[in-house]
This record gives structure tokens, sequence and C-alpha cells, in this order.
């Protein structure tokens, strides 16, 4: 009897480690030695580059790490290619799990999932990649099961874990795939893709060691007279905020108050006083650290009635109280009569004189500066699909970013341009992914220049040209073609019906000429950038830029201001570049046509 239980203990321990507990199970070191003869643990194993170079012969790319093309054919399928040749379907609930590690300025992930329940018996291993959205860093790591290896149905509800991924910024966003092997040919089912997002600094080291992400947390309003004290709490010294500000807003008034507080006496609290509020007013406030992109906190100050009790002197008597009023209004009569008098007399003077400075004095006065709340009927941020065309070169194209970058910022309006989104791209293709983008967006943009309109109507004599250059920058030229043709169709349907053309919009830079605007898009509203991003603003949010007794004006994105922020610093000397090149091509091209 004890031998029998020796021996079922011995049996079944190869397999206590990987199928025992009830958690994801993590990936072995294995030899491929193992995996292809099927020994005891090497169950699942992680495959390294070392292991490829072994099996092939070469080094794979850095960047992809130890997956190459056609895994199971070229380190299982060797001896017998058939148990690469089934199909098998993609993983199913794709999680992330943030790793903490001692780096503050990064992250780490850990990916899970567990396998699809249909030709699990045939599954050979797993191929998990990740991708930055927007840009080229790629990681991959590549998972295989022992070639005698056949899982039962139950084993669909195991969850299977990936390595760590390090080094990942913070605040970026990324695409995880997970490929179940392995992939015979014309075979779609085979992956599962999720994009996510790496934590914040606050979410990862905690908003006490984030400048960028600071922002006063306990706010403590109290009311002496007309004046308001407000107490907060103060920055951490290691962050380095000497200073903060203050701006509270009202009824079309504003009230900006800068904050020096005195660390000497004391380093973690200051209070500081709002005077001049309006009583039985109701205010909304900001308080904010004194630096960049700040993260404000917002709170409300309610300014009460103040009631003063008038009491009539002792030594006034009751007649004389009676009397003081009377007198009042009686002087109150004739200041009124003497006035009617005065006027009625200017009304016949032949000739009326009006200062000059009187009317340069009220020029100058303007309208009454204040703020106007956006409407709040819109659940979400406006989403706009910016259209371009990459045929006027890489520095156009750099422009066109910084532009969507910008207007995402400072804007408030959620951008789609397609190299913000590769991934979809590629999975849906230009043309389906450039017709889903104008189906579900509020707004269109059209990026109006030289390239767009002569791909829109090419001639005769460049044709062949206009094939080279759209080969050298990619599909965007026929993709921005096909979706300009069908915002055009759009545009015209929608006018003969009589409905709003406003979801439509035209835009040129100013090295750009109006002519390069279709004629297609001639209908809608066009804009000149980036002097008329307020009225880009205004088309967006459904906001008048001016109105009976006030006008909207929004510093950071007008003509002048726009360029005080990083990102609007960024579009400035974007579009300077983009000048640069595209003018020295137009003399380039006259000067061939001249020689």
């Amino acid at each position: 009897m004890w031998t029998a239980a020796l021996v079922v203990f011995l049996f079944s321990a190869p397999c206590q480690h990987l199928w025992a507990q009830e958690g994801a199970i993590a990936p072995q070191d294995c030899s491929l030695d193992c995996i292809k003869e099927g020994g005891p643990g090497c169950e699942y194993c992680r495959i390294t580059r070392a292991d490829v170079k072994t099996a092939l012969g070469f080094n794979s790319f850095k960047e992809f790490g130890s997956c190459i093309p056609w895994p199971c054919f070229e380190l299982l399928g060797e001896k017998d290619p058939r148990i690469c040749q089934h199909y098998v379907h993609g993983p199913n609930n794709v999680e992330i799990e943030f790793v903490n590690e001692p780096n503050s300025e990064s992250d780490t992930i850990v990916v899970s999932w567990k396998p699809s329940y249909y030709g699990i018996a045939f599954l050979r291993g797993f191929q998990v990649s990740l991708q930055a959205l927007g840009g080229s860093s790629f990681a991959c790591q590549l998972f295989l099961f022992h070639r005698n290896l056949s899982l039962p149905a139950s084993q669909s509800k195991r969850v299977y874990k990936s390595d760590p991924f390090p080094g990942l910024p913070l605040g970026s966003q990324y695409a995880v795939t997970v490929m179940a092997l392995p992939v015979p040919e014309e075979w779609e089912r085979f992956y599962r893709s999720r994009n996510f997002s790496s934590r914040s600094c606050a979410e990862k080291n905690g908003l006490e060691k984030c400048k960028k992400d600071w922002y006063p947390k306990h706010i403590e309003v109290q009311q002496e007279g007309t004046a308001i004290t407000v107490t907060f709490n103060l920055a951490p010294p290691q962050l380095g905020i000497r200073s903060y500000f203050s701006l509270c807003y009202a009824n079309s008034m504003k009230k900006y108050t800068d904050i020096s507080p005195n660390f000497k006496k004391n380093k973690t609290h200051h209070s500081f006083q709002m005077n001049d509020l309006q009583e039985g007013t109701n205010y909304t406030c900001q308080i904010a650290a004194d630096e960049m992109d700040a993260v404000r906190k917002t709170f409300n100050v309610q300014v009460l009635h103040l009631h003063k009790a008038v009491s009539t002197p002792h030594s006034v008597s009751p007649s004389l109280a009676l009397m003081l009023p009377l007198g009042l209004s009686v002087a109150a009569i004739f200041v009124v009569l003497v006035a009617a008098l005065t006027w009625k007399t200017r009304l016949q003077m032949k000739k009326v004189y009006i200062k000059p400075d009187i009317i340069r004095q009220q020029e100058e006065s303007g309208t009454q500066e204040g703020v106007m709340p956006l409407p709040r009927n819109r659940p979400t941020p406006p989403r706009l699909l910016i259209c371009y065309s990459s045929c006027d070169g890489p520095a156009h194209v750099k422009a066109v970013m910084q532009l969507g970058a910008f207007i995402q910022q400072h804007m408030a309006t959620q951008v789609c341009l397609d190299l913000w989104d590769s991934l979809s791209v590629a999975e849906e293709g230009g043309m389906a992914w450039h017709c889903r983008q104008i189906r579900e967006s509020d707004f269109i943009l059209v990026i109006c220049s030289m390239g767009l309109n002569r791909r829109s109507k090419p001639s005769e004599g460049d044709e062949d040209e206009g094939a080279h250059e759209g080969l050298h920058y990619g599909s965007n030229a026929f993709c921005s073609e096909a979706a300009v043709k069908l915002i055009g169709e759009e545009v015209g349907h929608a006018k003969a019906r009589g409905q709003d053309l406003s979801k439509y919009m035209a835009a040129i830079f100013d090295y750009s000429d109006e002519t390069d605007i279709p004629t297609e898009l001639r209908l809608v509203s066009h804009y000149i950038l980036t002097r008329d991003l307020q009225l880009l603003f205004s088309h967006l949010h459904g906001v008048a830029l001016h109105g009976p007794g006030h006008y909207l004006k929004i510093n950071h994105i007008s003509e002048d201001g726009f360029t005080k922020l990083p990102s609007g610093a960024a579009l400035q000397w974007a579009i300077y570049e983009a000048r640069t090149e595209i003018t020295a091509k137009r003399h380039h091209s006259v000067g061939s046509e001249g020689d």
C-alpha cells in the first residue's frame, strides 16, 4: 500500500508545479532540447534570444526579443510539421497587471490571459507583443509547450502569465497582443489585442512626489466682513514650488491673485485674503501652483450679505428725524429740475461739440472682459477627425501632428489622427479606418495643401511623379485622396438636401494658398492656421466670439498667445520648418523648369 502511494506521488509530482495551484501559471526556464523531446519539467517555457540563435544559427532582432516568424514550424515542426498545421483560436480575457518597481520614472507590467476552448488540444504556445501607440517602441516574448503536451478542454479556465515588460514611460499608451500558436495561413482568429495606458506619476509614486501632477488637496474658506480668507496646504519642499495663484470668476467678472507664501512662518499651510468681492455673489475659484500646465483645484466661495443695523441717535428729536428725509427729497427734486433745464438748453444749440479725447477714451475702453462658460449639453468633448496629405513631405506631416496635439491639449477636443492609431489602421485598412472615423466623428477638418489638391486633380504630366511620391510616403496619399473625395460627396449631398454643413471644415497653414482647397470643400467653413485658432474653437464648441456686452477671449489660443505654451511653440516651429521646406521645393521646381 505504501509503495502504491509513493508511485502515485512520484508520477504526479511534475504536474503539481504547473497545474496544482489555482493562480496564474508563470513561464519556466527550459532548454529547447527538453521542449522538442517532451521531457518532464518543461510544460510552459520561455524562449530566449539565445535559444533562437541555437536553433536557427543567427540572432533575432533585439527589438523583437525572442519572437520570430512562424515560431512553431521553426522550433517544433522540424521532425513533424503536422503539429503546426492546426487551427487554434486566440486567447480570452487578456488582462494587464502593474508590478511595483523602484524606478519612479517608468512602469512594469505583466500580461495574463486564458486559452480558448476551441483547438486547445493542438495549442503549442503563445507569443506576446507590446507596441507603443504613435511610436516605434516594440517588445515581444515567446512561450512554448513541449511537443507531447495536449491540453484538455478543462484547462481553458487556467490563467497564463507573461514575463515582465519593464521600462515603460509613465503616462504612455500601448497596445498588447497575445497570439496563440500555431498560426496557419489564411486564419484570422489567432490573436487578441488590448490597448492600455501606463500609470501616471501620481498613480504610481503618489501626489507628493510629482511636481507636474501636484495640487492643493485641503482648502478652507472663511469670511470676515467683505474679506475672504483662504487657507490651503503647500507643496512638499522637495518639489521646489515657490509660488501659487488663485482665479475667481462670476457674473462676467474675474479676479486674479498672486500668492507668495512665507515659508519661514509655515512650511505646510498658507492663508491669503481676497478683497473687493461683491456681497451676495457665488464665485467659482481655482488655485494651483504657478507652474506650466499645473493641475488646478476648484472650490466655491459664497460672499454673504452683511446686515448693518442703523440706529437713530438719542439727541435727534422725532421731528428732526422726519424733516431730514423730507429735506433730502426736496433737494433731489431741485437737482432733477436743474439737470432737465440744462439738457433742454443743450438740445437747442445749433451745433453739438464732443471732445475728441472723450470719443477716443470710449473706443479704447472696449468691451468688458469676462468669463463665458462653455455649453454643458455635451457629455463628452467633441470628436474631431483630421485628414491631410503626406505628399507635401515629412515637415508638413509633422505640422499636422503638432496641430492635433495642440487642439487635443488646449482646445477641449478629442482628436482622431491616423498617425496616432497605427494599430487600428493596420488591422482595418486605411480606407475602412477613415470611413469609420468619418461616420463616428462630430467634426471633420481637412488640412488642405498643394499636395492634397494635386492628388485630387492629377495632371497628365506629373502622374508618374505623383505615384512615386505617394509610394515614398506610404499609403496615406491614396487614403487621403479617397477620404477627401468621400467627404466632398457627403458635403454635396448635405448641401442638396439643405442639411447643416457645420460638421465639415477646411483649413490651410500660412504657407499654403486658398486655391489649394479642393472645389468640393469650398462650400464649408475654412480657416487659416494659426491665425484663426479662436474661430476654430468657436466652431467646435458652438460658442459665439462676440455678443451683447461681452466677447470671447482665450489667451492661450489667440494668434499671439498660443506660442507661450510648449505645444504652441512646437506647432509654430513645425509650421516654420514646413514653410522653409516647401518654399525650397518650389524654388527648386521653378529653377528646373527654367533650365
